[in-house]
């Protein structure tokens, strides 16, 4: 995934800052920083909530930035947020299904495919077992999401975000609520991921022992990036951030 120059203005002021990098495909990449560096802007352009004011991003070559969030998410963009969001009055097994997109049929050529139909609905109620298994979720399947903890409800979004195979996945703070156990089970989820991975996190224990390489945001630019243990001992960063 690449960053190109993006920048994102709100009126006068400037939220982003030309900002340049790459998470490489398959690696696990933080975006760190003081609060209003910038952090979450930059999620919500490369997830197509938001439109930079220049710039481009693009996936394995392929330029998303004119693309919707929806077209970007049938791309293999999956993002979570800051702030749960999880369907309440669905159970936690319904929440990760409602990621699993329908193929879109006419009516004729629905009844035609009859069997293929039965297969897809037995393929995508394995794919949510496979995923709630993941993510330790299995005993809650019948439990409603808005009776759950933050910590489980953060569990489910990271599950309805994994569930459709996404070439990149963005977790936006997703230590946030969770306890010492589920942390434990989000870095080894996280960790064990083929897709490219992009995570804003405030857990600097957390961010050094899972990612491959980190950016360091400030005012909207990028003041710093790499290695973790480069990053550690950069004295900009140092300066603006790890203290």
């Amino acid at each position: 995934m690449r960053v190109e120059d993006v920048s994102v203005s709100f009126g006068g002021v400037r939220a982003l800052t030309e900002v340049n990098f790459e998470a490489p495909e398959g690696g696990i990449c933080g975006v760190i920083g003081p609060n209003g560096a910038g952090k979450t802007t930059l999620f919500d352009v490369i997830s197509g909530l938001r439109r930079p004011s220049g710039g481009r991003v693009s996936l394995q070559g392929q330029d998303l930035t004119g693309l919707s969030a929806v077209k970007r998410a049938r791309n293999g963009v999956r993002r979570t947020f800051q702030r749960t969001q999880v369907f309440g009055r669905l159970t936690v097994a319904e929440n990760v299904l409602a990621a699993l997109e329908w193929p879109r049929q006419n009516f004729l050529g629905d009844l035609a495919a009859w069997p293929s139909r039965r297969t897809l609905e037995r393929e995508r109620g394995g794919r949510v077992d496979e995923v709630l298994a993941l993510c330790g979720l299995t005993p809650l399947r019948d439990a409603y999401a808005a009776a759950l903890p933050v910590g489980q409800r953060r569990l489910v979004e990271l599950a309805r975000a994994l569930a459709g195979r996404p070439r990149l996945l963005l977790l936006d703070e997703p230590t946030s609520g969770l306890d010492a156990d589920q942390v434990a089970r989000l870095r080894e989820v996280v960790t064990g991921l083929e897709t490219t991975v992009l995570l804003v996190e405030h857990d600097m224990g957390f961010v050094m022992g899972v990612c491959d390489r980190l950016v360091v945001l400030d005012l909207g630019k990028v003041i710093a990036q790499g290695p973790p243990e480069r990053i550690r001992q950069d004295p900009v960063v140092r300066a603006a951030y790890l203290g």
